[in-house]
């Protein structure tokens, strides 16, 4: 596997877009462009793993739709948590991190730890996304209140992440 940093994209792009790669590798130079091309990832992987379970799977096995859907979601929530997780890992900080990404995603204590404060900061992006909503909504269309608010969210996860979560101090630790 190539190792993944601001000058390789995390795969590799078809022979006939080839000519985007110069491109491409300017834009994703921006560590909060990786960030966000992570988020987006994470979106599509919710809306399957949501999709997949809520349609498919878990009718098979649990005949309650309201249970069904918040099992659904607490799973694809999760899913696409680790998959946030894995790709942050190994493509957005990985200059930070261990320098294979074997290591970076290893079943050590130092990438449970670094899970772990992932997670608390992904919560506090979904309750500043909440709360902001509501709060902006008395004044503005509630949709544009909700864009505003998944924007401010996505700035203080990336900042919490960056300051934090994935802080320079870990590739010292790993070392």
């Amino acid at each position: 596997m190539p190792e993944l940093n601001a000058d390789h994209l995390p795969f590799p792009l078809p022979a006939k877009l080839a000519f985007l790669q110069p491109l491409l590798n300017r834009l994703f130079r921006w560590r909060y462009i990786r960030f966000a091309t992570v988020g987006a990832s994470g979106t599509v992987v919710n809306i399957a793993v949501l999709f997949a379970l809520q349609e498919w799977v878990l009718p098979l096995v649990v005949a309650d739709a309201s249970l069904r859907l918040s099992l659904s979601l607490i799973l694809a929530i999760a899913v696409a948590t680790v998959n946030n997780f894995a790709w942050n890992s190994l493509w957005t900080w990985a200059d930070r991190l261990a320098d294979s990404p074997t290591a970076r995603l290893g079943w050590d204590r130092h990438t449970v730890k670094r899970f772990l404060k992932y997670t608390v900061s992904c919560w506090l992006g979904i309750a500043i996304q909440y709360g902001l909503t509501l709060f902006l909504s008395a004044y503005i269309y509630y949709l544009l209140a909700n864009v505003l608010s998944i924007l401010i969210a996505s700035v203080s996860n990336y900042l919490t992440n960056d300051w934090w979560t994935f802080s320079q101090k870990h590739k010292q630790d790993q070392a």
